[in-house]
């Protein structure tokens, strides 16, 4: 027994169920009566605000969209700060490599603007077309973010092999050092702020902009390292440590498309697979747990679950148990926005009550 979304709705977005938590079939309020209802289920999670209502569920998803857009926000204008005054050092000092840092710090800042456009794309209602909604869009920004930890290391490679080819010196090294410094102070800040935020509300794109963030500030030390270097009198050590920085960023790079790549593949941690079985034993009614099946939807997860249970319970008795399954697991996994949970009934007559689907599996 499968659990149908009512008309016109997309799966997610309101099973119907009726276990005191707002999924009640037979309780179709009407146009009329729509606002009333939100502002009813508004004032309900005020006063019991580990509710999963749908509406509960559509609030916390916008709340953790609105997040991310604060912590990019936020983050942005650190970086752009940061940028404008190593450049007034770069136009005084004339470091290369300090002007490489700049750039670096502009990209940075630059990829929240795919990020953000993913975020709000989250927040729009899913559609007959997009029915899982757009939470998607944060993969796909997460794959623009690799991209540009590519291009910046492929940039501070080429940068510090020119350095050793031709060795240059720098002015106002005192400045520069500065100027190294405050990038570093800065990317790290960053880097730390999205990567627990972005770990917290489940975005893997937020955690890939971070570590962007972070090799941005390897590349603040390379500078910092070189400008040491000048100032002892070996202009060689500025590109030999951008060289190993360069390296340190290829490591970066892994973890992000590790992190971009298991998303996509729909590879979630499986202690929550095991969190979700154990859940699930636990209720009254289930005989046995068969598969279960999690993805991620943007930083919202969405789970589907078969459940065994005894073949003499009526349809509503098996409904009641299948709702209080979800019910369950809802309350009981992290960030978990909607379950499907289809019952079987118990094959121990050795009837295979999935026979006519053999062929098509």
């Amino acid at each position: 027994m499968s659990h149908p979304t009512e008309p016109g709705r997309p799966p997610g977005h309101g099973h119907g169920h009726g276990h005191g938590h707002g999924h009640g079939h037979g309780h179709d309020h009407g146009r009329e009566r729509g606002r009333a209802a939100s502002f009813l289920s508004r004032t309900k999670h005020l006063v019991a605000p580990h509710s999963h209502d749908t509406a509960d569920k559509t609030d916390e998803a916008l709340e953790t969209s609105g997040r991310g857009l604060r912590v990019l926000g936020l983050s942005l204008a650190v970086l752009a700060a940061t940028a404008v005054v190593q450049a007034a050092i770069v136009a005084m000092s004339g470091s290369v490599a300090l002007l490489g840092d700049t750039l670096h710090n502009v990209a940075d800042a630059l990829t929240a603007v795919p990020l953000g456009i993913a975020f709000l794309l989250g927040r729009r209602a899913a559609t007959r077309r997009f029915t899982y909604g757009y939470g998607r869009a944060e993969d796909l920004a997460g794959l623009v973010i690799v991209v540009i930890i590519a291009v910046s290391a492929a940039l501070a490679g080429y940068a510090a092999f020119r350095r050793l080819v031709a060795p240059q010196d720098v002015r106002a090294l005192g400045w520069v050092a500065a100027a190294a410094v405050a990038g570093f102070l800065g990317n790290e800040w960053v880097a730390r702020y999205r990567i627990r935020v972005g770990r917290e509300i489940g975005s893997a794109a937020l955690v890939a902009d971070g570590l962007h963030a972070r090799t941005d500030g390897f590349t603040s030390l390379a500078v910092l390292a070189g400008a040491a270097g000048s100032a002892l009198g070996l202009p060689v050590a500025d590109p030999v440590v951008g060289l190993l920085i360069t390296v340190a960023i290829c490591f970066v790079l892994r973890d992000a498309i590790r992190e971009v790549y298991h998303r996509l593949m729909d590879a979630v941690d499986p202690g929550l697979v095991t969190d979700a079985e154990r859940i699930l034993a636990r209720v009254d009614g289930v005989r046995r747990v068969g598969g279960v099946r999690m993805r991620w939807v943007g930083h919202t997860l969405h789970a589907e679950t078969d459940i065994v249970l005894d073949p003499d319970l009526s349809l509503v008795q098996a409904h009641t148990v299948a709702v209080e399954a979800e019910h369950r697991l809802i309350h009981g996994l992290p960030r978990l926005r909607a379950a499907t949970v289809h019952a079987d009934p118990d094959g121990t007559d050795g009837t295979d009550h999935h026979a006519v689907l053999h062929g098509h599996r």
